[in-house]
């Protein structure tokens, strides 16, 4: 069989934003694929009817949409000349087209001078739109041309320098967001007016119709953002009555939906396992705003199984009569669950994979999965069945012929619990021959490895590696106290991954110990630097996207100001010696090991700054090193980084590899 190669990755497809028409007989989503000339990305409108499928738009820029009715779809998009004229000048406007699936071309549907965040369709005329919004101009959407044009040339003269007063000031994959807030507006399509459901200094969070009510929460922004408080309000926009439900200032806000007549809340306290902690599921009573505790979540609510195979989201719940489907993570598989009425839940799809995005009618469910070591394709689920088909073949070409790797479980018992894992053996494995290694290490902490496809880990098997992964204490996909390592990383974590590893090695005594290489992100970038300054074990090393230093992650990164106390149970002002106990760079000067760094300069979630400090202070120590940055990047690149860009990131790593394990 042909081996899995680099450049393979331009060929895949990606699949999301699965969602049903009204009525749920038809259901739309978007394929998206790579484009190297462009160095970007194409997306496109499909449409699932009948058992078969079908390509709607063509122009390769349709990254979402909304139904309008069951038979038509609206889209954003920059179509025309002065639509295009507008986006170049640097205007701040949303375009909506909308196609018939009965005929004809996509038509212009409306124009609003903002960005458009979200839609949400109330009935043909009407709908409730998320505006990005600036503290400094937050009417701008309402003001004349004259005003307009003088905030846009004022916005050009100040392009060159940014004025921070806020915490977080920048967020990865955002930018700069000082100063920036979203609102809530209902829009009539008839008169073209826009009006306000929300006023600063309030800035909105979420929004869901319940009836004829549209139900959002809303959380004051001051200098620091908080992390707890929010309000729930409800706008009848039928009467144009708004209330308020109720303040809920001891919670953190992750989410809601509205089930049957109910209202579903998901929050959590953060008191007992801190800003990871699972939330837990609220009744809210709409009249009064009194919560009723629903189920005390151990669990996850999302998908956490990491892959580098896919691009955009989905539902992670539906509404289901007087339940929720959801999706959840469980081990190393993302699976989907019904939670009842009761508070109880149940499985409804135990598959082994990751489902990605989801939707549901009463005969099916749709589903977006990683299965059988496949890639992204769609499924339908029967309800009364239990049947589950594949309905796609998006990528039945692209691994035609080639060799995938099947994950080999591997389990590592540790004092009162376990570590689950799993390992790729390169095709035509000789129990006879000696074979280099690759430990990979994934990020979160709170996310998951699991047995699905990932392309980076395929490809150094085809080359010969065997790839090995797990997920150790920390990780998602138990309950909260597995996850709970704040105060801990470098110990039990560490531990549990050298642990791995030994297993590993005694399974498969025909890795070479001696050409073992490692690599993570984020967090595991993080391990990457503590490992290589408590261990030489490995033959080299490959850092990406790291934390080195918790002092100076603390005031730089996005999350820096909350995340750093709350996962070292240590303060930058109490504390600060128990930051730097815990910080890779304090153990450089015992590092031997050869690294490679992989940073993006617009990474807000782990700043460059990090990167270069354990670089610098390898080449100054005389280890071998080499950082490899990536300008226009962010936290992101290996998964939606730029074509170009995730190539030269794995082609510079592989070759690291390459270098130092032969």
């Amino acid at each position: 069989m042909k081996p899995i190669e680099l450049r393979d990755i331009l060929s895949y497809r990606f699949l999301s934003a699965l969602r049903y028409a009204p009525g749920g007989k038809k259901a739309a989503f978007v394929v998206s694929n790579a484009d190297e000339e462009s160095n970007s990305y194409e997306a496109r409108l499909w449409l699932y009817e009948n058992g078969a499928l079908r390509q709607l738009t063509d122009l390769g820029k349709e990254r979402q949409f909304v139904w309008l009715d069951e038979n038509r779809l609206l889209f954003p998009a920059v179509r025309s000349a002065k639509e295009k004229k507008r986006a170049e000048a640097g205007e701040l406007f949303s375009s909506w087209y909308v196609l018939d699936l009965r005929g004809g071309e996509a038509l212009p549907f409306f124009t609003i001078d903002a960005p458009v965040e979200s839609l949400r369709v109330l009935d043909g005329s009407h709908f409730a739109l998320s505006l990005s919004l600036d503290k400094a101009h937050p009417a701008l959407y309402a003001a004349d041309e004259e005003t307009r044009a003088a905030a846009l040339k004022q916005k050009q003269e100040d392009k060159d320098y940014e004025v921070f007063d806020e915490l977080p000031f920048w967020f990865n994959g955002q930018g700069v967001i000082n100063g920036g807030r979203s609102g809530l507006f209902l829009y009539s399509l008839e008169s073209q007016e826009l009006t306000p459901l929300t006023a600063l200094p309030d800035t909105l969070e979420a929004v869901t119709l319940c009836g004829d009510e549209i139900v959002y929460a809303v959380s004051e922004r001051k200098a620091k953002q908080a992390l707890k408080g929010f309000a729930l309000r409800a706008h009848n926009w039928k009467t144009g009555n708004t209330r308020c439900i109720g303040s809920y200032p001891e919670l953190s806000f992750a989410g809601f939906e509205s089930v049957g007549e109910e209202l579903w809340l998901f929050a959590s306290a953060c008191e007992r396992y801190g800003l990871n902690e699972n939330a837990w599921v609220y009744r809210v009573d709409r009249a009064s705003g009194a919560l009723t505790v629903l189920r005390e979540e151990e669990y996850c609510l999302y998908n956490s199984v990491g892959s580098d195979c896919r691009l955009g989201g989905g539902r992670s719940s539906v509404p289901d009569g007087d339940g929720l489907l959801h999706l959840t993570t469980r081990e190393g598989d993302c699976r989907l669950h019904r939670m009842n009425a009761d508070g109880s839940d149940s499985p409804v799809i135990e598959k082994a994979g990751s489902i990605d995005c989801f939707d549901a009618n009463a005969e099916e469910i749709l589903l977006i999965a990683l299965y059988d070591m496949h890639l992204q394709e769609l499924y339908r689920y029967d309800r009364r069945s239990g049947e589950l088909q594949r309905l796609s073949d998006f990528n039945g070409a692209a691994l035609e012929g080639r060799y995938v790797a099947e994950p080999r479980p591997l389990s590592v018992e540790r004092e009162g619990y376990h570590i689950e894992g799993w390992v790729l053996l390169p095709e035509n494995f000789d129990p006879e021959k000696r074979y280099p290694a690759v430990l990979d290490i994934h990020g979160g902490p709170k996310t998951v490895y699991g047995p699905v496809f990932y392309h980076e880990m395929q490809l150094w098997a085809s080359m010969g590696y065997l790839v090995f992964f797990c997920n150790p204490t920390g990780s998602d996909g138990r309950d909260n106290a597995f996850m709970d390592i704040r105060g801990k990383y470098g110990t039990i974590d560490y531990e549990d991954l050298m642990a791995f590893t030994d297993a590993v090695l005694a399974a498969y005594p025909q890795i070479d110990p001696a050409r073992v290489c490692e690599t993570g992100g984020s967090y595991g970038g993080f391990m990457t630097n503590w490992i290589i300054g408590h261990t030489d074990r490995f033959c080299c090393a490959a850092s990406q996207r790291s934390i080195s230093n918790w002092l100076s992650f603390w005031g730089t990164s996005d999350i820096g100001p909350w995340f750093t106390p709350d996962q070292n149970a240590g303060d930058l002002y109490a504390s600060p010696e128990l930051l730097w106990a815990r910080s890779p760079l304090k153990y450089a000067a015992a590092v031997k090991t050869p690294t490679l760094f992989i940073h993006s300069d617009e990474d807000y979630r782990c700043p460059l700054e990090q990167g270069i400090q354990m670089y610098s202070a390898l080449l100054d120590r005389g280890v071998e090193a080499r950082l490899c940055l990536f300008h226009g990047e962010n936290h992101e690149l290996s998964r939606s980084g730029k074509p170009k860009h995730r190539l030269r990131r794995l082609q510079e790593i592989t070759d690291w590899f390459e270098r130092h394990s032969k």
